[in-house]
């Protein structure tokens, strides 16, 4: 499962292209039949983070057949109970989470709140994990989020000051 970032009238951000090549590999090293690509859209966009990263990934040589585009969701924990949703339909109930470093933490249990057994293989590639600020940046991010959502069960959309 590639988490989404945003997109731009259908190409993956840098960081978005990151987590997606990453996926892709995976995915050629059999870890995983099917991938699937997560995220929703902001007003005014023509395409879901979903889509574009679907959309990536077959011209990159997957077969449509083992791609799924959940769109949907404007944060991670959306997103999450709309994938869980997903795979209780389809009788999944495993997952690897393609994320950065630092949200792979807080995505993992969002997923396991959702009802699926998740593992991690963040990118260890791209502009989420270039410098050192970089990286403290998100770190610092990421703490005050994952102690957000164990607080209160909720997403940091909306919070003041994390984003």
């Amino acid at each position: 499962m590639v988490l989404g970032s945003a997109q731009y009238n259908g190409v993956p951000s840098s960081i978005f292209e990151a987590r997606l090549e990453h996926a892709l590999a995976l995915y050629e090293d059999g870890v995983a039949p099917v991938v699937v690509t997560v995220g929703g859209k902001k007003a005014g966009d023509q395409f879901t983070e979903a889509e574009a990263g679907r959309d990536y990934l077959h011209d990159a040589g997957i077969p449509s057949d083992a791609l799924l585009a959940v769109p949907g969701g404007v944060d991670t924990l959306e997103s999450m109970r709309l994938v869980g949703d997903t795979f209780r339909e389809r009788g999944w109930t495993t997952a690897v989470l393609v994320t950065d470093p630092w949200h792979a933490m807080r995505a993992e249990r969002m997923a396991e709140d959702s009802g699926l057994e998740a593992s991690s293989s963040p990118t260890r590639q791209g502009p989420a994990v270039q410098t050192r600020t970089t990286q403290f940046k998100y770190i610092l991010r990421e703490t005050a989020a994952y102690l957000l959502y164990r607080a209160t069960g909720e997403s940091v959309a909306g919070a003041p000051g994390i984003g």
